[in-house]
């Protein structure tokens, strides 16, 4: 999905703006893990029709707190309902992505 290396990822997690240009569903997830949540809720609305976009919608409804709602996205995303803290899930997500 992208060519950045994780550690390229996690350093843009402290640069405002971010020093690389990053894939949408990866820059939901720099977003939501820097707690802008808004902007990162509104690029994932924009691509929950894939799975990989409805796992990232699900871990950002998980921040917020509506887990009914997160359920349903993980559901879409044919994942499991995480149980590690919200800040590992999102650096897993994103590991996941970059890898691809």
């Amino acid at each position: 999905m992208a060519t950045i290396s994780e550690q390229q990822f996690l350093a843009s997690l402290d640069q405002d703006p971010s020093a690389v240009e990053l894939p949408p569903l990866l820059q939901a997830i720099r977003l939501g893990l820097r707690g802008e949540w808004e902007p990162a809720h509104g690029i994932a609305q924009t691509m929950e029709d894939d799975s990989d976009g409805a796992w990232v919608h699900a871990w950002l409804h998980r921040i917020e707190g509506d887990l009914g709602n997160a359920g349903y996205w993980y559901r879409r995303a044919g994942k499991p309902a995480a149980t590690e803290s919200t800040d590992a899930e999102g650096r897993a997500i994103a590991r996941v992505l970059l890898e691809r």
